[in-house]
C-alpha cells in the first residue's frame, strides 16, 4: 500500500467515525415544542383577556372550529393536493434542469463566465413580476402556478451549484485523476460527491421558494389552492378560516424541509455538516 491510498483509507474511516458520532447526537425536537407551546399559550391568554379581540385576530378556539369546518368539506385537504402537485411539478423540473445548468457552468469557466451575468440577472427578478405573463401564456390553472415554481427555483439552484462547483479544491481532481477519474467519470466520482452537501442545502433553500411562490400565483392565478383558499377567506371576511389555511401552509412548509433535511443522514454527505 503507498501514500496516498494509505492517506485516502486513513480519510474515509475518519469520516466514518465523524458521521457516526453525528447520527448519534440526532436532532432534538422538544425546543421547537417547547416554543411552539408557549406561542400557543400567549395567544390563548391574549384572547381571554380580550387583549387581543376577536375580529382583529381569531382564538385558538375559532381557529380550531375552522380548521374542523375545512376538515368536514374536504376542501382543505383537495386545495393542500393541488398545492402540492404544483409545487412537485415546478420544482422537479427546476431540479431536473437546473442540476446539469449549474454542473456546466460550474465546470466550463467560459460557459460560466457568457450565462452568469443572465442567471444572475433572471435571479433578481422577483418571481412574482412573471404573473401577468404566466397568464398571458397560459391562462388561469395548473401551468401558470408551475411556471412561477421553475422560475422561483430554477436561477437560485443553478447559481448555487455553479458556486459550488468552482470552489472544489483542485487537489480532490488531482487524487481523482491518479485513480483514473477524468471527465464525465470525475463528474460523478469527485464533483458530485464534494459537493452534495451544498446540493442538498440549494434544494431546501429551492423548496422553500417554491413552496412560497405557489401561494402567490394560485391568489391571481388559480381557481383552487392554498393560495385561492386564503384569497377566498378574505374576501369572505372569514379570518378564522384565513389563519387556517396560514398554519396548514406553515405546517407543510416544515414537513417539505424535513424530508430533504433527511438527505443529510445519508452516509455520503454527513461529513459536510459535522460541527
Amino acid at each position: 500500500m503507498n501514500a496516498s491510498e494509505a492517506a485516502v483509507q486513513n480519510g474515509a474511516a475518519e469520516a466514518k467515525s465523524a458521521a457516526a458520532a453525528a447520527a448519534a447526537g440526532g436532532v432534538r425536537a422538544w425546543p421547537a415544542i417547547l416554543i411552539g407551546a408557549l406561542a400557543l399559550a400567549i395567544w390563548w391568554l391574549l384572547c381571554s383577556a380580550n387583549w387581543l379581540p376577536e375580529y382583529v385576530f381569531p382564538s385558538p378556539q375559532s381557529v380550531a372550529r375552522a380548521f374542523a369546518e375545512d376538515m368536514r368539506s374536504g376542501r382543505l385537504f383537495d386545495d393542500a393536493v393541488v398545492s402540492f402537485y404544483r409545487v412537485t411539478l415546478g420544482f422537479g423540473l427546476a431540479v431536473a434542469l437546473g442540476v446539469p445548468a449549474g454542473l456546466l457552468l460550474g465546470t466550463r469557466l467560459i460557459v460560466r463566465e457568457g450565462l452568469l451575468p443572465a442567471v444572475n440577472f433572471f435571479r433578481s427578478l422577483s418571481p412574482l413580476a412573471w404573473i401577468p405573463f404566466a397568464i398571458l401564456w397560459f391562462g388561469i390553472g395548473d401551468a401558470p402556478a408551475v411556471f412561477l415554481i421553475f422560475m422561483a427555483s430554477f436561477f437560485p439552484l443553478v447559481l448555487a451549484l455553479s458556486g459550488a462547483v468552482a470552489t472544489v479544491p483542485k487537489v480532490y481532481f488531482q487524487v481523482g485523476a491518479e485513480y483514473g477519474y477524468r471527465g464525465a467519470r470525475a463528474l460523478w466520482y469527485v464533483t458530485l460527491p464534494a459537493i452534495l452537501p451544498q446540493l442538498i442545502t440549494a434544494l431546501r433553500v429551492g423548496a422553500g421558494l417554491a413552496w412560497l411562490v405557489v401561494v402567490a400565483a394560485e391568489m391571481v392565478a388559480g381557481r383552487e389552492g392554498l393560495g385561492f383558499a386564503i384569497w377566498d377567506a378574505r374576501n369572505g371576511l372569514r379570518i378564522d378560516l384565513l389563519v387556517c389555511r396560514m398554519i396548514t401552509i406553515g405546517c407543510i412548509g416544515i414537513t417539505i424541509d424535513l424530508a430533504l433535511l433527511q438527505l443529510t443522514r445519508l452516509n455520503c454527505v454527513r461529513w459536510g455538516y459535522e460541527r
